[in-house]
């Protein structure tokens, strides 16, 4: 394993939160009032910028399993970074808008990350590893809370006015950051445990898929022909050494065939749809609740303002931490015990607490919203931290099982499940976009995704 190739993959995918979630925890007040923007407006921009990234992890998966995903990395932060740069420019609604559906493009970062990692680590111990670079990837989403609400208010205090302050935010941190990790990237990664992404097709896994039937597309191939000429028909057989021990994802370019292969099989749609449950609800979570919170405390709490509403909601990525790696950690016990059914089971019960805790919260919210019964911040707090663990539990475990479907189309699967994971942050999204009672657009999230996870439970998965 290259710990270099982990540490700038999870780097990565860490910074592209600080320009794609840099506008959440500043909107509900700065930019809001500066832009003069609507609560529809706001809500409009959150959808653009999930729907950007939605488009672009479902393309950015077959260019991983032919490029590696060390260039995709680093491309798409370089991509990212030019709207992030001009992200001051922004002046009204309709600006705001093309500016964030471009720096949406950094969401797809997240393809390349679970990718690369899928082909260092054996599918033992894959789901941690897994989990773990995404759980520290979305940390990202927490930490920027915190960045970027402590740095506009550091702005302020120097005598920066609200115009100036938030757009400066933009261009001290976000835009040079990626620039940097991008350089990092294509320095210090490794494309793949065989070295470079060309010579994958040499680890034993990828000789045993050959052997097995599958067809490689070897990139070397071609040229090996031109060396040889056209009469040399000679073969070399070479025997492959069934290494037990050794059994990762593995990458092949994706033909139309495989591509019909793929979308015909319902164990494609398992994990696809689990996540959109799990990462839709984190995302939708990450984008509208400090805006929430903000709503309901900033005329009933003393000092109650933005960059409060920005550290309360802070704490929902930084559960990151542990939340997505022990997530990945229990779906790789299950599976050494129960096979990839247990991982099954496991990422499709996190999903069912996690839309109890929601109907539960998005109830409370709602049967106390009179003047002389207002909703407890202590409870709100606890009733949705715990729909968020077990978001982000069901996050790790479920690329933990990502690997095991599809498996020689690593990269398009990892794309397919991440870009459904960005549709349910757009679909609950637009639920609060109509649904203006806060307390109903949690409680139908939830209802949406304890009915998606049962459907979800007859479908059968590999046994390992």
């Amino acid at each position: 394993m290259d710990g270099h190739s982990i540490s700038v993959g999870v780097l990565g995918f860490f910074v592209a939160f600080l320009s794609w979630f840099a506008f959440p925890p500043l909107i509900p007040d700065a930019i809001k009032s500066d832009l003069h923007l609507s609560a529809a407006q706001v809500a409009n921009s959150n959808i653009v910028a999930l729907v950007a990234t939605l488009a672009v992890r479902l393309f950015v998966g077959p260019f991983v399993d032919q490029y590696g995903p060390r260039k995709v990395m680093a491309a798409i932060l370089v991509l990212g970074a030019i709207p992030s740069g001009l992200a001051g420019t922004a002046h009204n609604a309709a600006s705001l808008y093309v500016l964030r559906f471009f720096i949406g493009i950094l969401g797809a970062t997240f393809v390349p990350c679970q990718a690369w990692t899928s082909s260092f680590f054996d599918k033992n111990c894959v789901g941690t590893a897994n989990a773990l670079v995404g759980g520290w990837g979305n940390m990202g989403g927490g930490a920027t809370f915190a960045i970027m609400t402590s740095l506009y208010q550091s702005l302020r205090a120097r005598g920066l006015s609200n115009h100036v302050a938030w757009r400066v935010s933009f261009a001290i941190v976000p835009a040079p950051v990626l620039i940097f990790v991008a350089v990092l990237t294509l320095i210090y990664g490794t494309d793949h445990p065989a070295g470079k992404w060309s010579e994958r097709h040499k680890i034993p896994a990828t000789e045993m898929a050959i052997e097995q039937g599958h067809d490689d597309h070897d990139d070397r191939d071609e040229k090996k022909l031109d060396e040889k000429g056209v009469g040399d028909t000679s073969v070399t057989v070479r025997p492959v050494e069934k290494i037990a021990s050794i059994d990762v994802a593995v990458n092949k370019r994706l033909t139309f065939n495989a591509a019909l292969q793929i979308l015909a099989s319902p164990v494609t749609w398992l994990p696809a749809l689990a996540y959109l449950t799990t990462f839709g609800v984190e995302l939708a979570i990450d984008s509208q609740m400090s805006n929430v919170l903000f709503g309901l405390y900033s005329k009933k709490i003393a000092g109650f303002d933005q960059t409060t509403a920005g550290y309360y909601t802070s704490i929902f990525g930084f559960l990151n931490l542990v939340t997505r790696p022990l997530g990945g950690y229990v779906a790789d016990l299950l599976y050494r015990s129960f096979g990839t059914r247990g991982k099954k089971v496991w990422t499709l019960f996190c999903g069912l607490i996690m839309g109890a805790a929601l109907i539960g919260g998005g109830f409370y919210i709602e049967n106390h919203r009179t003047p002389t019964n207002s909703p407890s911040l202590a409870t709100i707090m606890g009733i949705f931290s715990l729909a968020v663990i077990f978001s982000e539990f069901g996050n790790g475990a479920n690329f933990a099982l990502v690997p095991h479907c599809n498996v020689y189309n690593n990269g398009v699967m990892s794309g397919l499940a991440g870009s459904f994971g960005t549709l349910g942050g757009v679909i609950f999204t637009l639920i609060f976009r109509f649904q203006t009672a806060a307390g109903k657009g949690f409680w139908i999230m939830g209802i949406i995704s304890v009915v998606i996870n049962v459907l979800l439970l007859p479908i059968p998965v590999p046994a390992y």
